[in-house]
């Protein structure tokens, strides 16, 4: 049987990193209320830690690496001039869109002018100036502070909700909750019921076959997630379920995990399996893992982490 442990923390992040600080209102404007997940990033913190940056370097997103590129392209320099990247993930028509927000002292005036110089002409969408950037992005200054970028739909569909033709994240309160519990983090992330039981599933592998995981699945809510590198490295992942009885399913299922994984450990794979707990509370199951940078670092560049972050 095929168990996916330490996958869960490699796929909390990768799918947008997979972005410390509440998010700001003109990032919760343009996020739509039907959002998958949201993800929170303290560009500046990262860059302060050696964890940080090796885990940027391996699970660096392309959306976020077009983006970068993109960026410079205009003569922005992401390292220096980005503070907080902020990605949603939310549903429509079509299926699922994502949009990213980046925060930053970007003086308008100076990036218009260097768009322009470049000879990059806008479209008019209402009043927004949408800007194409190479890689299929494109992007529209929400202030002075504030830049969305995405494919094109994507960055219509959240100017639609910012203009209030469709309803924002603010009414979404499950998910407003959930952030405001895990928010003060380099690293931070809320996931819907839907999010959340595709991400347990990836995580459980061939385990979520069975018999047990298939009664419970259903009664798997929402999760919230956050990381600091303030002192080594510590990750949460809470993840909320109906009932007791629920939570301690999915606790057993991943201990037999860990267990199963030991057998055949290698050594970049033991020093994760000896640093994650795996509790219930309650209906929550609450899986952590911490570790110093040294061994954090040496986790991150083996062939295991490459693995299970694709």
């Amino acid at each position: 049987m095929k168990y996916r442990i330490p996958a869960v923390i490699a796929i909390c992040l990768a799918p947008a990193f997979s972005f410390s600080s509440s998010l700001a209102s003109a990032t919760r404007a343009v996020i739509p209320a039907d959002v998958q997940q949201v993800i929170n990033v303290d560009y500046r913190g990262m860059e302060d830690s050696q964890s940080g940056q090796a885990l940027k370097a391996r699970v660096l997103p392309e959306q976020l690496k077009k983006f970068e590129t993109a960026l410079k392209a205009v003569g922005i320099n992401p390292d220096k001039d980005v503070e907080q990247l902020t990605f949603a993930s939310f549903r429509v028509k079509q299926g699922l869109q994502v949009v990213g927000v980046a925060q930053g002292e970007f003086a308008a005036n100076k990036v218009v002018a260097r768009l322009k110089l470049k000879k990059i002409k806008p479209t008019m969408y209402r009043d927004s100036a949408m800007y194409p950037l190479d890689g299929g992005l494109s992007m529209t200054l929400l202030d002075s502070y504030n830049m969305l970028f995405g494919e094109s739909a994507a960055l219509k569909s959240a100017l639609d909700v910012r203009d209030g033709l469709g309803s924002s994240l603010n009414s979404n309160s499950d998910i407003v909750d959930m952030i405001q519990s895990v928010d003060s983090d380099t690293i931070w992330s809320v996931l819907d019921q839907k999010g959340t039981q595709e991400m347990m599933k990836s995580a459980l592998g061939d385990a979520s076959n069975l018999a047990d995981y298939n009664v419970i699945k259903d009664r798997i809510k929402a999760s919230a997630y956050k990381m600091d590198f303030s002192s080594g490295v510590k990750f949460l992942l809470n993840v909320g379920t109906s009932d007791s009885f629920t939570a301690a399913t999915l606790s057993s299922l991943l201990h037999a995990g860990v267990l199963y994984k030991k057998m055949n450990a290698s050594p970049a794979e033991k020093v994760a399996l000896e640093n994650i707990g795996i509790d219930h509370d309650s209906s929550s199951l609450k899986i952590k893992f911490e570790t110093d940078d040294r061994k954090f670092i040496s986790l991150v560049n083996s062939d295991l982490f490459t693995a299970i972050s694709k």
